[in-house]
Parts: structure tokens; sequence; C-alpha cells
């Protein structure tokens, strides 16, 4: 019994002390403008637009962020693929819980997961409310 009142006291601690922190910021509205641009209205008011490159230039994937901290050697040749020389477009969209999307672009890149703060770091803000 005493230990279940100490942890419910310690729970409700926690939550106490989070009353004070920001809400996150969530999607209200997402609109494709083009297969290589997307608007998010964001909870804040804020919003934003966002271009294919931006989004898989920014991709918090693993193997993304090893390339950007660890480039190839300027004196190597990139092997690309032919999807990778093409223009990169949005294919699609998909919620991952309440918290992020993941995004399939057209140069078959899709295990991104964006977290809401992510994607509002990433956007260029083109109205507010």
């Amino acid at each position: 019994m005493e230990k279940e009142n100490g942890l419910s006291i310690a729970v409700s601690r926690i939550h106490f002390s989070c009353i004070y922190c920001p809400m996150p910021v969530t999607p209200v509205e997402i609109k494709r403008l083009a297969t290589d641009r997307l608007l998010i209205v964001w909870s804040d008011g804020i919003t934003r637009e966002y271009t294919a490159n931006a989004l898989r230039n920014g991709c918090p994937c693993a193997n993304c962020k090893e390339k950007r901290l660890h480039p190839p050697p300027a004196t190597l040749l990139p092997v690309l693929s032919a999807a990778e020389t093409q223009p990169v477009t949005i294919r699609g969209m998909h919620p991952v819980g309440n918290y992020a999307y993941s995004i399939d672009f057209s140069d078959g890149h899709d295990t991104g997961i964006y977290t809401f703060p992510q994607l509002v770091a990433l956007g260029t803000v083109v109205s507010t409310t």
C-alpha cells in the first residue's frame, strides 16, 4: 500500500511540473502545394512552407545523420541511382503516433521519422495569425 501511494505521489509531481511546460505545437492542416512543396498550419498560428529538398536533406534517420556527420572525401565521385538524379518529390506522408510524420520521397527514401519540433525547425514561415 505504501509503495502504491509513493508511486502515485511521484507521478503527480511529474505531472504538476509539466503544467508549466509549453504545449507542443501540432499540425492543424497540411496542404500539398505541388509534388515538391508542402504547407503546414501549426497550432501556434504559424504557417510554414516546406520543400521536398529541405525535408530530404534534413532527414533525421540514422543513415542520413551519419552521412551528414561523416561525408565521403571530396575526391571520390558519388555513385547515384537513377532515382537520385531526378528532382526529389514527396510521394506521401503518414502519421507516426501523435508526435511525428514519416515521409515517402521519390528517391525511395522513407525511413525518417520527422517529429513535430523537427518539422517546425525545417519550415520557412510564410504567415502568422
